[in-house]
């Protein structure tokens, strides 16, 4: 039983996930940051142009 528990605290597999989970997490909110400010100016341009043509 100790045998296990040492190599279940030896493991650092697990700790590579999380860090690659966390990575992925910080560039997903960094996506959707950029996208709802580029969509955000996009729809201020398309309502002038709409006002525009009307």
């Amino acid at each position: 039983m100790q045998n296990l528990l040492r190599k279940f605290l030896a493991d650092q597999a697990g700790a590579t996930a999380i860090e690659y989970g966390l990575i992925a997490a910080g560039i997903a909110l960094a996506i959707i940051a950029v996208v709802n400010g580029l969509g955000s100016t996009l729809n201020t341009n398309f309502s002038t142009i709409n006002s525009s043509l009307k």
